[in-house]
């Protein structure tokens, strides 16, 4: 007989309000209720509202590991990824949230944490900030998940692209961690900011083919490179719409 290997969970001793402030959080079967139900309403209501058209869901990996990257411009825009995964992925999809504008009330955090499964990273502290990276880069490693990112940081308020910031080049660099490029196009208009409620506008989600990492350097330059290349891909998506050649962004 093999004997059993039993490990704690991640999230084993921490108080309530500690789990949901952490990125060690996993889920139970009332957590996955939860998430059950908020995706299937954040996908119908996106669907019948907003029209939302995917284009690309061939290109998703085959297993539940890895980072959708996408523009950002609409709070619309996580559930929006999301809606492009199987249900069954439902418990291993995270959007990695900023935790000074989403965890700082409690009944903000309750919402990211128990319904939507954002996991946090603090903008404002940076040894925080690289904690959170390391621990987030450690469970993607160890197992099943999938980190919906915005690797612009904020909202763009003019719908450009900007920047996109050397985090992601961090959770991947050196890795077998497919990121997939995503382009959203709609959910700014649909949603802007200071929108109380969503209007009647049609979304568009395009999903390029995976980008792989495995050879670049686990180091500053080598997530320049990443964050880069990644947002070469985005934009090239976004000006497949009207056959646009974007100017590629030096690493």
């Amino acid at each position: 007989m093999h004997a059993w290997n039993l490990k704690p969970a991640r999230d084993y001793g921490l108080t309530p309000d500690e789990r949901r402030l952490s990125v060690r959080r996993e889920s139970g079967l009332g957590d996955s209720l939860m998430h059950f139900v908020w995706l299937g309403f954040a996908r119908a209501f996106l669907v019948c509202w907003n029209r939302l058209a995917i284009i690309g869901r061939e290109n998703l990996p085959k297993h539940p590991r890895f980072v959708m990257a996408a523009n950002h411009t609409s709070h619309l825009d996580a559930p929006v990824l999301a809606s492009a995964l199987p249900m069954q992925w439902r418990d291993h999809a995270s959007p990695i949230a900023a935790g000074d504008v989403f965890f700082e009330k409690r009944h903000m955090a309750a919402f990211a944490a128990l319904m939507v499964n954002a996991l946090p990273v603090w903008r404002r502290n940076a040894l925080a900030a690289g904690h959170a990276m390391e621990a987030l880069r450690g469970h993607i490693l160890s197992g099943p998940a999938i980190y919906i990112l915005f690797p612009e940081g904020s909202r763009s308020r003019d719908g450009r692209i900007r920047t996109f910031k050397s985090g992601i080049g961090a959770l991947v660099a050196g890795t077998d961690v497919p990121v997939l490029p995503c382009h959203i196009t709609g959910a700014a208009a649909a949603a802007p900011i200071g929108a109380q409620f969503p209007r009647r506008h049609k979304i568009t989600l395009r999903i390029g083919r995976s980008l792989h990492f495995e050879s670049v350097h686990d180091n500053r330059a080598g997530w320049d490179e990443i964050a880069a290349v990644t947002q070469n891909a985005v934009a090239r998506l976004a000006a497949s719409d009207c056959g646009l050649t974007p100017p590629p962004r030096k690493p």
